[in-house]
Formats: C-alpha cells, sequence, structure tokens
C-alpha cells in the first residue's frame, strides 16, 4: 500500500511515544517510574465530573455548531474578558479537541507550505512536527532569558512566530514589558503570532499575561490557544479551544467541519464547568510543594544545572556537564533504573532533560529522582 510522502517523512512525538513505550513496559509487568510526560495525579474538578455525569444520562446529545455551541463560545468570550484582557465575540472563538487540533488548524489557516516560521527552542515537539506536515520552513531561535527588541529584531522576515507562554518545558513565565516589545515588533515587521497559553493557570511565581490582551490583537494577527488538560488536571478529556480574528477562526472552523466537526458535547460541557470552576488552587499549591522538593533535591548536584521554574508541571535540567548523548542517557536509565524522562534533544536542546513531577505520590517522587541522581553520580565517576 502506498502512503503518501507528507506523512512517511513524518514521525511519531517523541514525547508521546516515550510515554507509549512506558505504558508497554509496566503491562508487561514491569514497574516504572514515569517522568518522561505530565499526567496530573488529581482528578478532574467536581463540578466538570457532576455536569458531565448530568448530561450523558439526558436521552439526547445534538450535533452542535462546528465551533461549538454558541452559548459556549459566548461563555468562554465572559472568561477571557475577566482573566486574559481580551475582548472577543463568539465569532472570534473556536472550541477544538484539545490544544493541538486548534494550534494545527490555525498554522493550517495562517500559512502557505514554503512559509517561513519562528520557534524558539526549546519547543514542545508538536510546534515542530505540525510545521513539517504542512510543508513549513522553521527557523529555531534560542529561547532568551529576556525578550528584548535586540532579540527580535535580529529575527528574519517570517509568517508567523510560536510563543509558549507560560513555556513548557522551562516553565518562564512573560512578563507584560516581554509581551510589549514583542507586540512592537509584530506590528513593525507584519508577521503574525500563535501563543499558546496551556498552562495559563499553573503559575508559581508570577502573574500570567496575554499577548492578545492588547486591543490591538485583530490587527496584528494573534490567534490563543487554551486548553484544560493540565490547568484542570483534564488530560483525557481533549477540551480545548482558541481565539483569534474572525476570518482566522473561520477558516478553522472550515478545517475542523470535515475532519472531526464540533466536540462531543460532553467535552463541550466539560468545558464550561473546567473553565469557570476556580478549583485550581489546591492543584497548584501541590505543585508548587513539589517543585521546591525537586528544587532542594536537585540543586546540590555538581553535575546538574537547575532553575527553579516559575510555572508549569515540569523541571528542566542542564546535565550538559556529564559530557553523555543525553539520548543514551534516557535510554540506559529507563534500561537500568527504571525511571524513565525526556532527553532534551526531543526538545531541540541537547545536554538537557524534562522531568515531569506531578504523576505519582510523594514517595515515588523521590525515589525516581534519587535514581536519576546516583545514576548520574555513576556516570560522573566512570566518565559515561
Amino acid at each position: 500500500m502506498r502512503i503518501s510522502k507528507r506523512i512517511a517523512s513524518a514521525s511519531p512525538l517523541a514525547t508521546t511515544a516515550m510515554h507509549g513505550r512506558v505504558d508497554q513496559m509496566k503491562l508487561n509487568g514491569e514497574e516504572v517510574i514515569d517522568f518522561s510526560i505530565a499526567i496530573s495525579h488529581f482528578a478532574a474538578p467536581e463540578s466538570v465530573r457532576r455536569d458531565v455525569a448530568d448530561m450523558a444520562l439526558r436521552q439526547v446529545l445534538p450535533y452542535t455548531a462546528v465551533g461549538g455551541a454558541h452559548g459556549l463560545r459566548a461563555r468562554l468570550g465572559e472568561k477571557l474578558l475577566a482573566e486574559n484582557g481580551i475582548d472577543a465575540s463568539p465569532a472570534e472563538i473556536i472550541v477544538t479537541n484539545g490544544a493541538k487540533q486548534a494550534l494545527y488548524e490555525a498554522m493550517y489557516a495562517m500559512t502557505d507550505p514554503g512559509d517561513t516560521i519562528i520557534v524558539f527552542r526549546p519547543y514542545w515537539p508538536a510546534y515542530l512536527a505540525t510545521s513539517r506536515l504542512l510543508g513549513l520552513e522553521v527557523v529555531l531561535v534560542d529561547l532568551p532569558d529576556v525578550l528584548a527588541r535586540d532579540v527580535l529584531d535580529a529575527l528574519p522576515p517570517a509568517r508567523l512566530l510560536i510563543l509558549n507562554n507560560p513555556h513548557n518545558p522551562t516553565g518562564k513565565v512573560f512578563t507584560r514589558d516581554e509581551l510589549d516589545v514583542l507586540e512592537d515588533w509584530l506590528a513593525r515587521t507584519g508577521c503574525g503570532a500563535i501563543v499558546d497559553e496551556s498552562y495559563e493557570k499553573l503559575l508559581f511565581d508570577r502573574t500570567h499575561h496575554s499577548l492578545s490582551g492588547s486591543a490591538h490583537w485583530r490587527k496584528l494577527g494573534i490567534v490563543t490557544l487554551f486548553s484544560a488538560s493540565q490547568s484542570y488536571a483534564m488530560m483525557g478529556w481533549r477540551c480545548g479551544f482558541a481565539v483569534g480574528p474572525a476570518e482566522v477562526v473561520s477558516a478553522m472552523e472550515t478545517l475542523q467541519g470535515p475532519i472531526t466537526a464540533a466536540p462531543s458535547a460532553l467535552t463541550q460541557a466539560a468545558c464550561e464547568a473546567a473553565f469557570f470552576s476556580d478549583e485550581p488552587g489546591h492543584l497548584v499549591a501541590d505543585y508548587r510543594a513539589r517543585r521546591d522538593l525537586l528544587m532542594d533535591m536537585l540543586s546540590p548536584v555538581k553535575w546538574m544545572k537547575v532553575r527553579s521554574p516559575e510555572s508549569g508541571p515540569y523541571i528542566w535540567v542542564d546535565v550538559s556537564a556529564l559530557g553523555c548523548d543525553t539520548v543514551q542517557f534516557a535510554e540506559r536509565l529507563l534500561a537500568e533504573k527504571k525511571v524513565a524522562i525526556m532527553p532534551g534533544d526531543a526538545l531541540g536542546m541537547p545536554g538537557f532533560i524534562r522531568m515531569g513531577f506531578i504523576s505519582d505520590d510523594i514517595a515515588t517522587l523521590r525515589k525516581g529522582i534519587a535514581a536519576i541522581v546516583a545514576f548520574g553520580k555513576q556516570m560522573s565517576e566512570s566518565g559515561g
């Protein structure tokens, strides 16, 4: 059977592939600690589970408009105005099966094959995978400590810039001043932007600001993505939405129609319940305590350089002092210690590793981190 060239040259996401390997090992009876991905140990908010259960007992679950039920989009507009400073109409909002679908549709609608897009490194792997599927040219730029004018002015002309705020995997939260500089650059260059704000609620140290909080977001061509997956511990619910200029959202609906149409009525009920649940507080407090525990355990390790994340479910660690191939480091760690991590190579940065810290109980978290530290120490002392 002939497979198309555009998919034959693509590869599964390294992040999901590693998690799949761990699942298979567990099915085979092996005990594995999985830090390669972030799956919350919390359940979805009670209001989400209650509302969806109530709806599931109804006799009829109708189709809705392709972009989501009008009432839901109106409610999400209330959320955007109150929490993000984005004044958007229902026609400028589209409900999707998670942020990945919104990302693909926005990139499809805003670019043509051969266009150049800019992605900061380290990156969420879906940005590059989607770009390749769409035939785009990707310019990778190292994520700066501060997003300043000189950094942006050094960038080549591009159709689109993708920003992850809060950032996965570093945990950086961009300041209002940084976003103002970016807004000015977008206005001067005519480059559009997709801003992934999936971690907007997982804040430890800073206040989150939306780039589309600017009054000029429509003219600038900014699409912002939101997801309930991490902020509300709803990874398996596939619940997300996007806000953008009406003509872009209309184009996204045109693409969504023949692919999936609207998300299920149950997903839409979950979406509304989640974004109005006001429940992430206890979840964030737990994650902050876990982050602090990891910093206490990892900061003294001589072969690690680690910066405390300001947001998110991951910790990003520079292990280049070991002088080893980080893919091989991850493979050996999984084989010998039964601990899974994500090598930075999968996110564009060899010499680093990413570890999710929200999945297991604290005892398992301590055990897994201790195994990584001991393994690295062994490699350091043996010269790799």
